[in-house]
């Protein structure tokens, strides 16, 4: 495991959180300046392991809440977080302890670092969702029985809004709107836990595991190439081993929604010769791959789009007409997969007409 986060890895956290965001999440690397900013300043982060939280530590999220798209020109602060967190606290009347990430994917795998830095906290490896989600009930969290609220937003004018909600999908029904009022994203605290409940409910090993893809992205030194280590990287961890290449080519079409708070489109990909084509649909998040028609991964099993020759994941709204890209599929971690997480997270709750069917059988042919 990963012991601390510095100036040194923090290039390849952010490069592979992005893969893990499967196209959404935010493009983490603006998370990751402020990131190198905060450290420079407050100096590394500290990482711990699920196993080292005590009972009745306190652990905090700290995340964005918006549109993707939306996150390119209106930045992030510490300072936002600072106010959705410490708003959090005083109803709370009690202090963090520790800070965790909600979703491991994009952006939100970076404010967590910096603001863990900024207050001098150590940071969990570990989040809740082992890639990322559109909506604040998809988490390993909510599914395994953690309160979503009370919840609380923040924006950049130093408004801050608190949520006291029954329901993880009732927290997002009511802040989702507001967050749309505010500028289409804020940050966020949500999902305040003890140190027990965090040791049960997250998806561990996710911080150090997003490294170590990155890493093995940019390890320059391996003669294999780009996309060939980060497959290798991905067989190589505890959830995402079942993994593979399901399509090369270039982006032939390409449709992007932003009005309903979230980025809904889709995305098809043709190949370079020949007359093969995928097609992908994305909710902020790739949600499904088809190859000539052939399902070939669908959530909450992972579809990211990379770029062909660095192995870079592309967010959704960096998508362009033209681009030479591959399409990687790979395993959901274990919490991700029961009957129980499949109600919260499955192909019905983006509305798919697909059943659920584990990447590693629909990949058989390709291994």
């Amino acid at each position: 495991m990963v012991s601390e986060i510095t100036l040194d890895n923090i290039e390849h956290l952010a490069i592979g959180s992005s893969f893990l965001g499967t196209g959404g999440g935010g493009d983490p690397y603006l998370g990751s300046l402020l990131c190198r900013e905060a450290i420079a300043k407050y100096g590394p982060i500290r990482v711990i392991s699920t196993e080292e939280l005590k009972d009745d530590d306190n652990i905090f999220i700290a995340a964005a809440l918006g549109a993707p798209t939306v996150m390119i020109e209106k930045l992030f602060s510490i300072e936002d977080q600072h106010r959705a967190v410490t708003t959090l606290e005083r109803f709370l009347d009690r202090q963090a302890s520790a800070i965790i990430s909600a979703e491991i994917g994009g952006c939100n795998s970076m404010m967590p670092v910096a603001y863990a830095a900024m207050r001098g906290l150590p940071i969990v490896d570990g989040d809740g969702m082992g890639r990322a989600f559109p909506a604040l009930q998809m988490t390993s969290f909510n599914i395994e029985g953690v309160a979503c609220a009370p919840l609380t937003i923040a924006d950049e004018h130093g408004n801050s809004v608190l949520y006291q909600t029954t329901t993880g999908l009732k927290a997002e029904e009511l802040a989702r709107p507001v967050a749309a009022a505010m500028g289409a994203s804020v940050c966020m605290s949500c999902y305040p836990m003890t140190g027990e409940e965090a040791r049960r409910a997250t998806i561990a090993k996710t911080l150090s595991g997003a490294i170590a893809i990155g890493e093995a992205i940019t390890r320059s030194s391996d003669p294999r190439s780009p996309l060939d280590r980060l497959v290798a990287a991905l067989r190589g961890h505890e959830y995402y081993k079942d993994s593979a290449v399901v399509f090369q080519g270039k982006i032939s079409s390409l449709e992007r929604d932003t009005t309903r708070g979230w980025v809904f489109g889709n995305c098809t990909i043709s190949a370079m010769t020949g007359t093969e084509t995928a097609e992908l649909k994305f909710q902020n998040e790739n949600l499904l791959v088809t190859v000539d028609g052939r399902l070939r991964c669908v959530v909450p099993d992972l579809v990211t789009i990379v770029d062909l020759e660095t192995a870079h994941a592309i967010p959704t709204e960096r998508l362009a007409y033209g681009q030479r890209v591959a399409v990687v599929v790979c395993s959901a971690p274990p919490l991700l997969t029961t009957a129980r997480a499949l109600a919260v997270v499955g192909p019905q709750c983006f509305e798919l007409d697909e059943q659920y069917i584990p990447v590693t059988e629909l990949i058989k042919d390709l291994s």
